[in-house]
């Protein structure tokens, strides 16, 4: 019912409907992984959750600039956080995730030394907003790096 009391058509399903047959795959301690790099690509850092919908593989490879680098990193330090807040205790990944956030932060200050802030709440420098300095992601000249 509204709130002028008429009925309002939910869609509402009969008690015994089944809503959805979900399927979680199981993945195990001591997960092997992709590199960075290939997780990005595949979606994924662990090659046991590695399903492709339909059998459709992404094989397009990305290139090896600076941004490229760091959202890779970031994507596995993503992945490998979900993977430790189930898997807690694995020591090879907890090391692996220590290594690519120490790996993407001095990406990151690398990035920004030679090409600007990435983030608009890093872009005052020496006092001044330097935001609008820099080139736009859609100046595609301006962004090439060498």
């Amino acid at each position: 019912m509204d709130d002028n009391g008429s009925r309002v058509c939910c869609g509402i399903l009969p008690a015994n409907a089944p809503l959805a047959n979900p399927y979680v795959p199981f993945q195990p301690d001591a997960a092997t992984q992709y590199t960075a790099k290939t997780g990005l690509i595949k979606g994924t850092l662990f090659p046991c959750l590695d399903l492709p919908f339909l059998g459709m593989v992404n094989t397009e490879e990305k290139t090896d600039t600076m941004m490229h680098q760091l959202q890779a990193l970031g994507f596995a330090i993503q992945e490998l956080g979900l993977y430790l807040d189930t898997h807690g205790d694995d020591e090879e990944a907890t090391e692996l995730f220590r290594q690519y956030t120490q790996m993407y932060e001095s990406g990151m200050a690398e990035y920004q030394q030679s090409c600007g802030p990435l983030f608009q709440k890093q872009a005052v420098q020496d006092g001044a907003y330097t935001w609008n300095n820099t080139p736009w992601p859609w100046e595609y000249r301006a962004n090439q790096e060498d």
